[in-house]
């Protein structure tokens, strides 16, 4: 039996300052730190946003549009972001306070520019795998505790591809480890999340 925590882009560009940033974003950052040292996870893994500077996702890359404006991206409804992440920028750096010395593996994601990448494991329009399951297969992993942000995006997509791709592992949501953007999406994600089999937990329960 292999545990492992996925740590989901816990990022300068979502806590506060950052060009996305999610209400209360650094707060996860304690959390992750404490369930890191307490858990006794056999892997920590923590997935990295890094989109190039001309991201389709990004309404800057469409004119006339503005964050937050609904649009298109190779077909499919997108919601227009701020730019963020930028490979190789402060933005898309972790959190400088996130203990990255005890991460085993980063996976990263959103590098296409034609299609945005919420999710840890593949691609939104779910043709492309980022890898992340080839590589918890390949290290036994039968249980995931996942954690991060943000609820109502990455988190949710990330949790619900987990039940999707690592058939038979017993998958877990953090939830006060977590951050939303808008609170009725974040009560959806949660509902989505637990109907899908996902069980919603509490960090108090970690490491006990």
């Amino acid at each position: 039996m292999t545990r492992a925590l996925l740590l989901i882009d816990i990022q300068n560009g979502f806590c506060p300052g950052g060009n996305l940033p999610v209400a209360d974003g650094d707060a996860v950052v304690a959390i992750a730190n404490r369930v890191i040292e307490k858990g006794g996870y056999d892997l920590v893994v923590a997935s990295q946003d890094w989109h190039p500077a001309n991201h389709g996702s990004f309404a800057s890359q469409h004119p006339g549009k503005k964050p937050f404006d609904m649009g298109v991206l190779s077909g499919q409804p997108q919601v227009m972001w701020p730019d963020h992440c930028i490979q190789g920028t402060p933005d898309a750096e972790f959190h400088p306070d996130l203990d990255t010395a005890r991460i085993d593996h980063v996976q990263r994601k959103g590098e296409n520019p034609a299609v945005d990448s919420y999710s840890a494991f593949r691609d939104n329009d779910k043709a492309a795998l980022t890898g992340l399951s080839g590589y918890l297969k390949s290290k036994g992993v039968t249980e995931l505790d996942l954690m991060g942000l943000a609820t109502d995006y990455c988190v949710r997509f990330s949790a619900l591809d987990a039940v999707d791709m690592l058939p038979g592992a017993k998958i877990r949501l953090i939830a006060d480890g977590c951050r939303g953007i808008d609170p009725k999406g974040v009560e959806e994600a949660l509902a989505a999340m637990a109907h899908a089999g996902v069980e919603i937990i509490d960090s108090s329960r970690i490491g006990i």
